[in-house]
């Protein structure tokens, strides 16, 4: 029988460093599943569908809520965010682990759900740090900081 994969949850603050620690970690492990987030926002410049999000109208995001598709959800500066349940179980299926890059509200819901999840907090140095890198992009400065 086949090993059921695991599911590991990356959080941190906006700017911390996930992205560069997650692109390390997938440059020497080609067996991982990076999760992708479905959202309600428009793409931005470069983004493809179903490769940095999967991009779907608010209708169809609120329509998965309601049959509990998402392993979690939240919304953030309007627009919403979610975890669709049937990629992550489809890879853990295979055998594969799987990554979640999330904010620290999702990873609580995912968590109360899958309490096996494992959970990876990266810190900033400081928080002074933090804020001189400044807001992730399509947010406003005030909002993300509040947010961090």
């Amino acid at each position: 029988m086949q090993r059921r994969g695991k599911t590991f949850i990356v959080s941190g603050p906006s700017g911390v460093g996930k992205s560069t620690v997650l692109k390390a970690l997938f440059d020497q492990r080609t067996d991982l599943y990076f999760s992708i987030s479905a959202t309600t926002r428009d793409p931005r410049p470069g983004e493809v569908d179903g490769v940095h999000y999967h991009f779907i109208p608010a209708e169809e995001f609120h329509r998965m809520v309601e049959e509990d598709e998402f392993l979690e959800y939240a919304e953030y500066v309007g627009n919403f965010y979610g975890t669709p349940k049937k990629y992550v179980d489809r890879a853990m299926d295979d055998g594969r682990d799987v990554i979640l890059d999330i904010e620290i509200q999702g990873a609580n819901q995912i968590c109360t759900k899958r309490p096996e999840t494992v959970r990876i907090f990266i810190a900033p140095p400081s928080w002074v740090e933090l804020e001189r890198r400044g807001p992730p992009p399509g947010a406003p400065r005030r909002q993300q900081t509040e947010y961090r």
